[in-house]
């Protein structure tokens, strides 16, 4: 099951306090003090493992408690400092703060960590405070608390490429053919439930990462559909592939709420090179492909804001092409474009 959000209520160790002890020997009878320091109390850190893909095991382990540092001793001896508690996440992943919505960190890489809760500092023990005028005090410290915080954990894939489309647009259909996925096909709206990635080969030592969606529809992005909750995984992605039926009513309009959509997420995604996939031809008869796949010879349809889609602001050289998964026509010219665009966004494929 995938997991793409976690709360974790998380408490860093306690210090421990500081002891009160004079020393006792035989031949020094009025040995001074000699009180030992608290540990200190562990810290809660949350790092990125490029091991892990999802953050299901939070839903069932939401606390998170580091230990507390020992108290101090006699002859001198601090406590021993609690342990810390590590925190492993898939990489990707936003750390915020949930009471002050503040971002903690973006853990992007492996390796990538935060502390996300410190622990308190131990007390000081009663040989700290001997002076030249109180040689036998009997004062001492008690430890901090340690930091106490809930946060919430965001998993953002991290992907070169993004396939965009409305449900049962074909996006799982053409992840499983020019990738290893395997995600779950069906001929209903919804069918993919859960984000997937694929590994596709671009050619020789070449490859890049392509995640699929579930499918958008008009209003996703304030909550209707899949889409609010998903749409933060195109967030990463350099480039966006936008798929639409292409024996639809209206591909146009099908583009623009698709467009909107990302726009009212995000106005940024809209800047970020992208393509237009007119899927399913194999659906479509050979004498009538023409016509739908031209997309200057589709209808004009109108955007939600009311302006036309076909002002050059909007697609002048959105490249468009007409693919079918289920043929496996224009899957080659598909992956030149797709490697076109990578070069146009500055991420040279590996």
């Amino acid at each position: 099951m995938f997991a793409d959000t976690a709360t974790l209520d998380v408490r860093a160790g306690t210090g421990g306090s500081g002891c009160v002890s004079f020393r006792r020997e035989k031949g020094v009878p009025r040995g001074g003090p000699d009180g030992g320091d608290g540990g200190c109390g562990g810290d809660v850190i949350v790092t990125a493992d490029e091991s892990l893909r999802t953050l299901l095991d939070f839903r069932r382990r939401p606390h998170v408690r580091a230990g507390r540092g020992a108290h101090g001793e006699g002859a001198n001896r601090a406590g021993a400092s609690g342990d810390d508690v590590t925190v492993r996440v898939p990489p990707g992943t936003i750390v915020i703060d949930d009471s002050s919505d503040t971002v903690l960190a973006d853990l992007v890489e492996p390796g990538d960590e935060v502390v996300v809760a410190r622990g308190g500092r131990g007390g000081r023990g009663n040989a700290r405070f001997k002076t030249s005028v109180n040689q036998a005090p009997r004062q001492w410290e008690a430890g901090e608390e340690g930091e106490e915080r809930v946060v919430r954990l965001e998993l953002r894939l991290i992907a070169d490429i993004g396939l965009v489309g409305h449900p049962n647009a074909g996006k799982s259909t053409l992840l499983s053919r020019i990738s290893a996925a395997r995600p779950k096909i069906a001929d209903y709206p919804f069918t993919t439930l859960a984000p997937n990635l694929g590994l596709v080969a671009l050619g020789e030592w070449q490859s890049c990462t392509v995640a699929d969606i579930p499918g958008l529809i008009e209003g996703a992005s304030q909550g209707r559909g899949l889409g609010a909750d998903f749409l933060r995984h195109i967030e990463r992605t350099s480039v966006l592939l936008y798929l639409v039926e292409c024996d639809g009513d209206d591909p146009l309009a099908e583009l623009a709420v698709l467009q909107s959509e990302l726009r009212a997420h995000s106005p940024d995604l809209l800047e970020r090179p992208s393509a237009l996939l007119l899927t399913k031809l194999d659906l479509v008869p050979p004498a009538d492909r023409e016509i739908h796949c031209e997309l200057r010879r589709l209808p004009v349809a109108v955007l939600p804001d009311g302006s036309d889609p076909t002002d050059p602001a909007r697609i002048e050289g959105l490249p468009t092409l007409a693919i079918s998964s289920h043929s496996r026509e224009g899957l080659a010219e598909l992956l030149n474009l797709m490697r076109r665009l990578l070069a146009a966004a500055g991420d040279a494929p590996e």
